[in-house]
């Protein structure tokens, strides 16, 4: 199926865009273009090959300048690289915004009563919706947090959801992310970025901004402390941890202090930073660092990255941490699982954005289908990131299924399977070839191919939840490929929620 064009000079860039068999964000089945594409297909028609390209190069360039990179580890090394970045955005309708917008409030109020209802009464446990051994023998899951509240009773305050959608162009939720979520700033950044390239869409479209993330945050930061004027800091690992950068941008962003373990010490039960001016009391603290390393007192006692004290001085309330220790169970993808029914159970309503379908290994009814149907089915680590720990099995060798059935069939609580999701696509331009001097002959490089996207909206909780009218649009940039991780060779786009 190919776009339909209309009118003189379309450019050979567009006119040969087919969508491969999956829902396509911007064709429909018929060949015909979607409404809320209309502007920005008409514009790259006409904007032509060599026009796209220097500014895909101008986007390149103020990327690199904004220093936005992510480390990649190897075998013994590492190396840090500039996000790939796709300027033809993914374009949200208003209408199908404020759905989502509805399903992920709800999802994140469910999952934050879960979260005080286990490390609490375990209503959930006691009435057999979730089985305590499943709760319990989650990594994620921390006894240390029983009884402990978190400011506010709030332990989601930031999360990032992902979504993706099926052939019939339904969104389903793929996994949550709860503990650190990362990306928001190559969101703030990818649109900085748009803004200076294609001004002329941005006068024409209405588009939600998203500049007002970071007083969002900090506002929902600020509400975890009873002081008028909380003092809140950031923590990060440091200049090695891969999402370094979101730190220091965030922190500046919001005008507050990015600092390190070595910049805090707890006394008396209090948490303090180290100033030139002396010790400062921090009320806030937004970590970075997963919650196992954050003291080594409690959590492991090998962790060079905690603060010594620092779990007792929250116990008591002396200082709030977002998110709240212990939200790591509800990332485990076995938890993720029973979302629906946590959301019937605490709300009494039905999933507005149901989950793609999961098979949970440890059941044998589930186990005994996955090992039957390895060559149908994605098998994810229940506690795995970063497409890491993976088995894609329609692309996978008998010898790479056969692994992990072993895998599956030594540790069932360990695994997860859903059938293959023929992800989403939406046009995204591809560079071809270039000269053996470096030189680029743009009609032979760039044509617009579709690729499978998937994407991360984020929420913060505070007084009330807030979701950004956006999200990190992930996009695979390999031909064919499903998997759209940094860490794997996929990229990112703009993702623009129209305003109506």
């Amino acid at each position: 199926m190919e776009i339909r064009s209309s009118g003189k000079g379309v450019s050979m860039l567009m006119e040969r865009y087919s969508a491969v068999q999956a829902f396509d964000e911007m064709v429909t089945h018929d060949g015909g273009v979607r409404p809320q594409y209309e502007s920005l297909g008409y514009r790259l028609k006409t904007l032509g090959v060599n026009e796209l390209v220097k500014r895909k190069s101008r986007a390149e360039k103020a990327l690199f300048a904004s220093g936005i990179t992510f480390t990649l580890y190897g075998e013994g090394s590492s190396e840090d690289r500039i996000l790939p970045f796709d300027i033809i955005p993914r374009i949200i309708r208003a209408e199908e915004w404020q759905s989502l917008e509805a399903g992920l409030i709800q999802r994140t109020l469910a999952l934050n009563a879960f979260l005080a209802d286990i490390y609490g009464k375990q209503h959930i446990i006691r009435d057999k919706i979730i089985a305590r051994e499943v709760v319990e023998s989650s990594p994620g899951y921390l006894p240390q947090c029983a009884e402990v509240k978190p400011a506010r009773g709030i332990y989601t305050n930031i999360s990032g959801t992902d979504l993706v959608r099926g052939e019939d162009g339904a969104y389903m939720v793929l996994e949550d992310n709860l503990r650190c979520p990362s990306g928001v700033s190559y969101v703030l950044e990818n649109r900085e970025v748009m803004k200076q390239i294609f001004p002329e869409l941005f006068a024409n479209l209405r588009i939600r901004p998203v500049s007002n993330y970071p007083f969002r945050l900090r506002q929902a930061l600020s509400y975890l402390s009873e002081r008028s004027n909380p003092t809140i800091a950031l923590l990060t690992p440091g200049i090695y941890n891969s999402a370094y950068f979101e730190h220091s941008y965030l922190a500046q962003q919001m005008g507050i202090s990015l600092v390190e373990n070595k910049d805090l010490i707890v006394e008396s039960d209090k948490v303090y930073m180290k100033t030139i001016r002396g010790l400062k009391q921090v009320d806030v603290i937004y970590r970075r660092t997963d919650d196992t390393f954050l003291d080594p007192q409690v959590f492991r006692k090998d962790s060079l990255l905690g603060v010594p004290g620092i779990f007792k001085a929250y116990r008591k309330g002396n200082v709030a941490i977002a998110n709240a220790p212990g939200t790591g169970v509800a990332d485990d993808k076995v938890v993720y699982a029973y979302v629906p029914e946590m959301i019937k159970y605490y709300l009494g309503e039905e999933a507005i954005i149901g989950n793609v379908p999961t098979y949970l290994c440890f059941r044998d009814d589930d186990r005994r289908y996955v090992v039957e149907n390895l060559d149908k089915m994605v098998v994810k680590a229940a506690n795995g990131a970063g497409g890491y720990g993976m088995l894609i099995g329609p692309h996978a060798s008998q010898k790479e299924r056969d692994e992990f059935k072993e895998k599956i069939l030594t540790d069932p609580r360990g695994y997860i399977a859903q059938p293959m999701i023929a992800l989403s696509t939406a046009p995204t331009m591809i560079d071809r070839s270039a000269d053996g001097e470096g030189r680029v002959d743009a009609a032979v490089l760039s044509a617009v191919e579709p690729r499978h996207i998937d994407l991360r909206p984020y929420i913060v909780f505070g007084k009330d939840c807030y979701v950004l009218p956006s999200g990190l649009t992930r996009v695979a940039l390999k031909k064919g490929s499903l998997v759209v991780n940094s860490s794997q060779g996929g990229g990112t786009k703009d993702t623009w929620v129209l305003d109506t």
